[in-house]
């Protein structure tokens, strides 16, 4: 029987980590997960999760929220805020002190896949789409914290096994088939797809240190 491994997810009420939390607990694992409103999560999974409420602009106590984790997952996003705050930089760096101090080792990040990966670049076309279509949609920030994320793990964080996910997402709808990762190869995913690439991703010790994409095999 494999063994119940403890889950800390950072956005279980959003579009990829409602499906990421589905998934921990379809294959026996648990669930602790930070959320702004607990109404949001996934009505079939709501009482078998360890809800702490709040957000992670409030001034929380990562040192419990870690106590005990095997994996720490991060699906956030909160683009108006996000336009003047580098708000998932700042909550990582209370993050990552935390999890050295309870032992916590592996941490994934999800990050935009016209994010700049730090060291890296981006192509031609990517570039277009981040300066047109991302843009003019408000992204830019989100993309701005999640290269300063990439950076801080980079330079400060080595010492964690973390993982950055350099997702495309496209839609809620339903899969469209298997997602693989690659360092140059790009794929516009659903929700449910990319939440089955990382759950299976943040347990893959081949990964610790890459910032790649994920593609359609």
């Amino acid at each position: 029987m494999t063994q119940s491994l403890l889950f800390l997810v950072l956005g279980a009420t959003g579009g990829t980590g409602k499906h990421f939390v589905t998934q921990c607990l379809r294959d026996g694992h648990r669930v602790r997960a930070l959320v702004r409103t607990p109404s949001k999560l996934p009505s079939e999974a709501a009482d078998k999760i360890e809800v702490v409420q709040g957000s992670i602009t409030d001034n929380v106590d990562t040192d419990a929220l870690v106590k005990g984790v095997d994996y720490v997952v991060a699906m956030l996003g909160d683009k108006e805020t996000q336009q003047t705050r580098k708000v998932c930089l700042e909550f990582v760096q209370k993050l990552v002190p935390s999890m050295r101090e309870n032992g916590v080792k592996r941490f994934l990040f999800q990050a935009g896949g016209l994010s700049r990966p730090y060291g890296g670049s981006l192509t031609p076309l990517l570039w277009f789409l981040r300066y047109t279509l991302a843009y003019a949609g408000g992204f830019h920030g989100q993309h701005l914290d999640n290269e300063a994320v990439m950076e801080y793990l980079s330079t400060q964080a080595m010492d964690i096994e973390w993982i950055v996910h350099r997702a495309g997402i496209g839609s809620d709808g339903p899969s469209k088939g298997k997602l693989a990762r690659s360092p140059s190869t790009f794929s516009i995913g659903t929700h449910v797809d990319c939440a089955t690439y990382s759950f299976d991703l943040v347990q893959d010790a081949s990964a610790v240190h890459t910032s790649d994409f994920s593609h359609y095999v």
